[in-house]
């Protein structure tokens, strides 16, 4: 959804539920920024502690939640049945694409990404804290995220898939730097395709002819350092009407089995 129709869509009064989920890899924590400035209304997501479940072990840095995390989550930040949610951030739509995947693959319909995040919306900000009032009555369809609404690999499937798009950097692709996860390199035969250039200099998403160019190629899944920059590349996907499914462990789990391969160099093109 453009910042533009988010607005006519205020000033007209339609109920919609807004979510800020503010992450970036270096500050995890957006709530400080999220309460100097926020769209009306808008209600703080976290990632870390909403988006993602660190009980769970083996699956990578971001485990997936389970549903019912979600929907008394959900419904903590006010979403309805039947009321569209729009939810953005403020970095390379990350927050926002995995807000987007979790909510979506629980069953929750009617979700958008807001096409350029917070620096998009031109209209007033609010400060402070939102709670939602009354809470939201939403009822996810999935309990098992990885078996969801939306596709998903595990490391085997991953292993053989016909085409495995990689979303990070391309220093990270090819194992020059890991500024994150304790082995350096990228899944053999996978494909460096950086989410963030699928985005243009505004931080919006390219037009369609331009993603379906870059993205022309059957995609088997996608990946990342934890599930997280590629759900960008999914949502990007959907778009040009390929619905790919996600392998959220990603190489942080990948990496994490000694026995599993490592392949490091140059990234092979992905066009």
């Amino acid at each position: 959804m453009t910042a533009t129709e988010l607005a006519r869509r205020l000033d007209t009064g339609e109920p919609l539920t807004i979510l800020d989920v503010r992450w970036q890899l270096v500050e995890p924590d957006g709530r400080a920024a999220y309460e100097q400035g926020h769209l009306p209304g808008a209600v703080y997501v976290s990632l870390e502690d909403e988006l993602s479940d660190h009980s769970v072990s083996g699956r990578g840095r971001h485990p997936l939640p389970s549903g019912r995390r979600v929907e008394a989550a959900a419904r903590r930040w006010g979403v309805r049945e039947g009321v569209p949610v729009v939810v953005y951030d403020d970095w390379h739509r990350a927050g926002s694409a995995r807000a987007w995947w979790v909510l979506t693959a629980a069953g929750i319909p009617d979700v958008r990404i807001l096409d350029g995040g917070l620096s998009a919306w031109t209209g007033p900000l609010e400060t402070g804290t939102v709670t939602a009032a009354p809470p939201g009555d939403v009822t996810v369809a999935h309990d098992n995220l990885y078996a969801g609404a939306r596709p998903t690999l595990t490391a085997e499937q991953a292993a053989v898939a016909s085409t495995l798009l990689d979303a990070r950097a391309p220093e990270r692709f090819r194992g020059d730097v890991e500024p994150v996860d304790p082995v350096a390199g990228h899944i053999p035969g996978a494909r460096n395709v950086p989410s963030t250039g699928l985005l243009a200099e505004d931080g919006t998403f390219l037009r369609d002819d331009d993603l379906t160019r870059l993205l022309k190629e059957p995609t088997g899944g996608v990946y990342c350092g934890s599930g997280v920059t590629a759900s960008v590349v999914v949502a990007a996907l959907v778009t040009v009407g390929v619905d790919a499914a996600l392998y959220p462990g990603s190489w942080s789990e990948w990496c994490s089995d000694p026995m599993r391969p490592v392949e490091r160099g140059a990234a092979r093109p992905a066009s």
